[in-house]
């Protein structure tokens, strides 16, 4: 008896639609499986009974091959998750097939999204902002007129004012922001002024009693450069990476990859960059000064950041970019963010040149969000969330 490609796919999908089910008899998961890519560990217990996870290894192999090589984008991408979410041996392997951002330029399960994106090509992205709600939503597509029914929401965040500083909760579920949450993956958190910006991710931390503890890490500082006078032009910002080596873009460098969200409670590269950034991370006038370089060739300081200087343009009386048609709205909050090099590190002159992160306005409340390695999609978010707050000393 033959047995067609299509009606594999499509069991599947019929299978993975009965699987949550099931698991949604347990209250405190019934949320969770709505939103999330793959379904969790705990719910597979019972399915490893199924007639599909007696299928010789290369014959699945095969299957899982094609599946995920046949749909490069969403929604169709999903069938890639389908498949992991069979039963624990089609997990794994699927997890072992489908390539990270950096190696493929796709996003598929959730731990893509702390993961760098492409080498070759930025991820283009927009966000939608929502005044009302305070909400902003990162979504996958170049823009929401030319993604259609491609589109597929990557991130949220939701805006909270303090009387001493603004915060953005950010969290896979659109409608969920609680910290308790399991969508929760984190938070950026500005100063008094909105000039310095703090970047914490979730982390888990397992101990010898296998007891699981999720707390914050900081990875990254955005800070803005005071211009109170307002006789600098437009803004000007550097991030330091705390958990990015500028070792990563230099020739034959990499960056970290989590491969899954426990995996991200690693701490920075390099024990003393969180305090070597605190105590200088307002020095603006040496970008690379906010992690001085040690004089042994071992140690690296993290990555920095620095927006791209823009040119006065005399016919149109404005500061312009060469955002290559994906701005279109002239506004304050449009950046374009390069690598700042020293001199004496081993950084191409290309990389120094290579826009790594590009926000601008195309339509009322419409923003385009480009990144690429060695940035990833949590990363990129959050530091275009900065450039909402309000500067009045920066502008």
């Amino acid at each position: 008896m033959v047995i067609s490609f299509k009606s594999i796919v499509r069991e599947i999908k019929e299978m993975k639609g009965g699987i949550c089910g099931v698991s949604k008899k347990g209250s405190d998961l019934k949320h969770l499986h709505r939103q999330s890519h793959i379904v969790p560990e705990a719910s597979t217990v019972l399915v490893d009974e199924v007639r599909w996870a007696d299928l010789p290894p290369e014959l699945l192999f095969d299957i899982i091959r094609r599946v995920e090589a046949s749909e490069t984008s969403w929604p169709a991408r999903r069938n890639a998750i389908a498949c992991a979410s069979v039963c624990r041996s089609w997990r794994e392997l699927t997890k072992e097939i489908v390539k990270t951002p950096e190696q493929c330029g796709l996003l598929t399960f959730p731990i893509s999204l702390k993961q760098p994106g492409s080498r070759d090509a930025p991820i283009q992205c927009f966000i939608r902002r929502e005044r009302e709600t305070s909400t902003y939503r990162l979504y996958l597509g170049l823009s929401p007129a030319l993604s259609g029914n491609s589109t597929k929401m990557l991130l949220a965040a939701k805006k909270i004012r303090k009387t001493t500083k603004t915060e953005f909760l950010i969290s896979l579920n659109g409608d969920d922001f609680s910290r308790s949450s399991t969508n929760f993956v984190g938070k950026l958190r500005s100063n008094f002024l909105g000039t310095k910006f703090t970047m914490y991710e979730t982390a888990t931390e397992t101990n010898f009693l296998l007891h699981r503890r999720i707390h914050m890490k900081r990875v990254a500082t955005i800070a803005y450069e005071l211009n109170v006078l307002r006789t600098r032009g437009p803004r000007r910002m550097h991030c330091i990476m705390n958990s990015i080596p500028m070792s990563a873009i230099e020739e034959g460098g990499t960056a970290p990859t989590p491969m899954d969200f426990t995996n991200c409670s690693d701490r920075p590269f390099s024990p003393s960059s969180d305090s070597n950034v605190k105590k200088s991370s307002f020095r603006f006038s040496s970008p690379c000064s906010a992690e001085p370089m040690e004089s042994s060739r071992n140690v690296r300081g993290p990555l920095v950041l620095k927006n791209k200087a823009p040119r006065w343009h005399e016919q149109l009386q404005c500061w312009c970019l060469n955002f290559k048609g994906r701005v279109t709205v002239a506004s304050v909050k449009n950046f374009q963010l390069v690598a700042a090099a020293e001199p004496g590190q081993n950084v191409p002159a290309a990389e120094q040149e290579k826009v790594i992160l590009q926000f601008g306005k195309i339509g009322k409340d419409i923003f385009t969000v480009d990144y690429c390695y060695p940035l990833s999609a949590f990363q990129a978010f959050a530091i275009c969330l900065s450039s909402f707050d309000t500067k009045p000393v920066c502008e």
